[in-house]
């Protein structure tokens, strides 16, 4: 008997030695199939994996995520050879090389190294890196080969996009041949050096994504990759490397940066439970972000039709090409450069083009640039380097300008070489001829000038007259029709107009039976156009408190947005009295039938609401930041959020909406707006409005979903607490499941729904300075880390509910009715 335990004994510590454990791989340890090492932190698990269907017996060694459920390679070693079937073995051997083996004992992958050790070992680090090192070695960072240095689809934070100056070694990710195999596939992507640097995407030889350089704060031509809560971004460059890297900020989110087999380049953080990976930004995200569309000195403008159009001062430089839609061709200047002559005209807005061709100086100022530039007649045209503190460094083109395109406040300035004939100011390009044609012309000119301001004072003022008695009519005039009509299809980027014949039969004369919907402007209608089309008719009523520049600003506005969570307006029509707008038909109404009703709401269980908070939130965020215009809604309610067939939400009703640009993100006003019960304190009491009004109003409205109850017209036995308040006070005594909707027990995730209540109390705070924003409401929504404690709401004081109308502020009055409101001179 005692040698049996002998015997036991021996084996155990044989295999002890032989397999694995930990986060390390040494030279009398190996790992089999079947066998993983783990980094120290449990984020990251290496070992054996079958990927796809229909190659089962087709094993890889991988790195992948082991604290999440979906099974998602970050890195694969062979991925240009696998193992058939279980036979593989993973080991360590000197003089410092990792190999895998087959059954033959023949090398199928291998690590390689220029230097010897005698104690070498593999570990994974929590960083997801697998790293060669000598044992004895007590510097932590010197490698003798580490993954890092050969990525495969994924780029991981701390990994580096770029290359080694010294060594010529460059890390760029190349994407998967398929879903099922992770053999090299079409498509790479790079930190490009040439020039100056700018991330791009080739499939095989070819160009077909450029970002843009970088500017001090993003690539140019990626405007929503910009640092925060939860990932900073930055661009290395120095004598010895060049290179892109992000890091975490917040180390409790799990998020990578993939190349798909298709080339889409997306940015993914992990969600827990239900969704797994969300797209939070991708890469080549529309038709103008496709490689030199435009060609030369075009420039592509997603909300055009057609997308392309020749920069002011070009041409194309084959019209009946561009009347084909073929624009690669691109445009010419108007009048030929004569470099000796020449100045600049200033583009603003654009990514930036090209910079393969480009020279760069991170000292000059921008004017030491144009010099520079001027002198050069290869120099076609110049740009502040670093726009991050106001402008610094010089940026200088060689030869043509492509791959420009139109963006919002997020795009940049750029100088382009111009003939002296087509600038208008008088700068220092111009010459004696211009001086000697202005002294001679100067007096005609001045008369001229004054005769034209004369003529367009009078035709402004009777312009201003005829507005004002359309205003006070109430209606667009129908004898200005074309006019007006030219007016809004320009503002609202050539908005589709729809005859009021048209609607009235898709309608059926506006009857009473095809009435869906109505508020303060008027009524909605369904109709059927005559393709069989679906479509909502949104008509004002002539005495609608919504007037003509309401009507307009909604026009304007939401013309200019493309978002999943946004209602898609299709057209309007202005004709005779009538001020319509047709949108697309949400078959499912709007939100508030659903939670406030005590037999519909039982259709919305738990995994429904949550995806349509989420969805209000990745709409707020795209109007917030990532829409062309900075849009605060200022009208966010239940009423205003519809659903379509699939119960995915999408905002609605921007009649009350203002867009901003640049850094502005708020302002004043005297004419306050919106539904009292979502207002935030700051606005319904002062007037001042900002995005963090529009979150106020959000965390309203998830309370209200978790909740089924409306925040104004909540009643409760114990206290006269409206919705915010009792909320408050539950979540401060642990009891926050309380307040959850009877209807959504069988359904809820508890950690979710608990977590969505605490976001909710955090977006409802008192201050604004306090709450989060949109983009940190979608990632504290989506993941489960640590939430800031809430500060006290706002308008959660005990008011007495016996009164037809209670106050928030001695300024303030309320009406009962949840409708919006407009008030005058509230402060």
């Amino acid at each position: 008997m005692n040698k049996f335990f002998f015997f036991l004994f021996t084996i155990f510590s044989f295999l002890q030695k032989v397999y694995c454990q930990g986060d390390t791989i040494t030279a009398s340890q190996f790992l089999k199939d079947g066998q993983t090492i783990v980094s120290s932190d449990g984020t990251f698990e290496l070992g054996f994996f079958t990927q796809g269907k229909n190659t089962s017996t087709n094993r890889y060694v991988g790195i992948w995520y082991k604290k999440i459920s979906a099974f998602t390679p970050v890195w694969v070693a062979n991925r240009q050879i696998p193992v058939k079937g279980n036979s593989g073995i993973l080991k360590i051997v000197e003089p410092g090389f990792l190999v895998l083996i087959n059954v033959t004992n023949d090398t199928v992958w291998s690590t390689n190294s220029s230097r010897t050790v005698k104690n070498p070992v593999a570990q994974l680090l929590d960083t997801g890196n697998l790293v060669v090192r000598d044992a004895n070695d007590d510097d932590p960072d010197d490698f003798l080969w580490q993954s890092f240095d050969y990525p495969g689809d994924t780029l991981l934070a701390s990994m580096k996009l770029g290359r080694n100056l010294v060594t010529g070694l460059e890390r760029y990710l190349i994407s998967w041949k398929s879903d099922d195999d992770p053999a090299p596939g079409d498509y790479t992507y790079h930190c490009d050096p040439t020039g100056y640097p700018q991330d791009l995407m080739r499939k095989g030889p070819n160009v077909v994504y450029r970002a843009g350089p970088w500017n001090g704060l993003r690539w140019s031509g990626a405007p929503n990759m910009v640092n925060n809560s939860v990932t900073s971004f930055g661009l290395v460059m120095n004598n010895q490397e060049i290179y892109y890297k992000y890091e975490l900020v917040n180390k409790s989110f799990v998020t990578t940066f993939t190349l798909r087999p298709n080339g889409d380049a997306m940015r993914m953080i992990w969600v827990e439970k239900k969704e797994g990976w969300v797209n939070y930004h991708s890469a080549d995200a529309d038709h103008c972000d496709t490689y030199k569309l435009c060609g030369a000195y075009g420039t592509c403008t997603i909300f055009s039709d057609p997308v392309c159009r020749c920069l002011d001062k070009f041409v194309p430089m084959h019209p009946d090409d561009w009347n084909r839609a073929d624009w690669s061709s691109g445009c010419v200047r108007n009048r030929p450069l004569n470099c000796s002559e020449d100045g600049f005209i200033k583009y603003s807005g654009v990514k930036l083009p090209d910079t393969r061709h480009s020279w760069f100086n991170e000292t000059m100022t921008l004017d030491e640039c144009k010099i520079v530039c001027l002198r050069n007649c290869s120099c076609m045209g110049y740009s502040n380097l670093d726009i991050s503190n106001g402008g610094s460094g010089c940026l200088i083109w060689i030869g043509e300008l492509v791959d420009i395109r139109q963006l919002s406040e997020s795009g940049q300035d750029i100088y382009i070489r111009m003939a002296a004939s087509e600038i208008s100011s008088n700068d220092g390009s111009s010459r004696k001829i211009i001086h000697i044609v202005l002294a001679i012309a100067l007096p005609v000119l001045v008369a001229t000038v004054l005769l034209g301001l004369g003529v367009c004072l009078v035709l402004r003022r009777q312009k201003k007259r005829a507005e004002t008695v359309l205003i006070e009519k109430g209606r667009l005039d129908h004898n200005n029709n074309k006019d007006n009509h030219s007016q809004i299809v320009r503002e609202a980027f050539e908005l589709p107009l729809f005859d009021l014949s048209t609607l009235m039969k898709a309608t059926d004369n506006f009857s009473v039976q095809n009435k869906i919907g109505a508020g303060g402007f008027g009524k909605v209608f369904k109709g059927v156009l005559d393709g069989g089309q679906e479509v909502a008719v949104k008509r004002l009523s002539v005495t609608s408190r919504q007037g003509n520049n309401e009507f307009k600003n909604e026009v304007i506005c939401i013309a200019e947005l493309q978002h999943r969570n946004l209602v898609k307006l299709l057209g309007c029509c202005i004709e005779e009295e009538e001020k319509i707008l047709v949108y697309e038909y949400m078959p499912n109404k709007s939100l508030d039938l659903f939670i406030f009703d005590q037999r519909r709401s039982t259709l919305l269980d738990w995994p429904k609401r949550f995806n349509i908070i989420n969805g209000i939130a990745r709409g707020l965020m795209y109007l917030h930041q990532d829409s062309r215009l900075r849009i605060i809604h200022r009208d966010l309610k239940a009423s205003n959020v519809l659903l379509d067939t699939e119960m995915n939400p999408k905002i609605s009703d921007f009649g009350m909406a203002r867009s901003f640009g640049g850094n502005e993100t708020g302002a004043n006003t005297s004419r306050v707006v919106g539904t009292y019960g979502y207002m935030s304190p700051e606005y319904a009491v002062d007037g001042i409005f900002s995005v963090k009004s529009d979150v106020f109003s959000f965390g309203v409205l998830v309370l209200e979903i978790v909740s089924g109850k409306k925040n104004r017209r909540f009643i409760h036995p114990d206290h006269n607490l409206n919705l915010i308040g009792h909320a408050w006070m539950l979540h401060r005594e642990g009891r926050s499941s309380e307040i959850v909707d009877p209807n959504l027990v069988e359904s809820c995730h508890v950690s979710e729904l608990q977590r969505s209540i605490h976001v909710g109390l955090l977006c409802v705070q008192q201050s604004p300075e306090d709450r989060p924003n949109m983009s940190s409401v979608v990632l504290m929504l989506t993941n489960e880390g640590i939430l800031p404690q809430p500060k006290p709401p706002g308008f959660f004081t005990e008011r007495n509910i016996a009164d037809s109308a209670y106050s928030w502020s001695s300024h303030t009055p309320c009406s009962v009715n949840d409708v919006t409101i407009t008030l005058l001179d509230a402060r």
